[in-house]
């Protein structure tokens, strides 16, 4: 278990870092192909984006690091259950402060995020 929460605390730095500096393809190397991101639109509705489009979308963000912001990222919990885990994070992505639910499944002896749940508020 120990092991795992250090791999999982891993991921979850490499997840802090790309989303610092808007990386596309650190993101990726942490999401499985097939994840997807939901959270609820501001119509109300449930929208879930697949992680190719997501990520194209990110291509498109300034980074944080760009507008020279300071990190505040936060890794308020680690649940482990043998092959799966969820991470609750928190970061910046200004203006927005954002509150993530990262599932991940352990796949060939690897953590890897197979959904993300995200809120956000100004």
């Amino acid at each position: 278990m120990n092991t795992d929460a250090s791999a999982l605390r891993s991921l979850a730095q490499t997840y802090f870092d790309a989303a610092y500096e808007m990386d596309a393809d650190k993101f990726a190397s942490i999401f499985h192909p097939s994840s997807s991101v939901t959270k609820v639109a501001e119509d109300g509705a449930v929208n879930v984006t697949p992680i190719a489009t997501w990520l194209a979308a990110v291509r498109n963000i300034k980074a944080p690091k760009q507008q020279g912001f300071e990190r505040d990222d936060q890794i308020v919990s680690i649940d482990v259950e043998r092959e799966l885990a969820l991470l609750k994070v928190t970061l910046q992505i200004p203006p927005r402060s954002v509150t993530d639910l990262l599932s991940c499944l352990k796949v060939n002896g690897s953590w890897t995020i197979v959904q993300k749940v995200m809120t956000s508020k100004v």
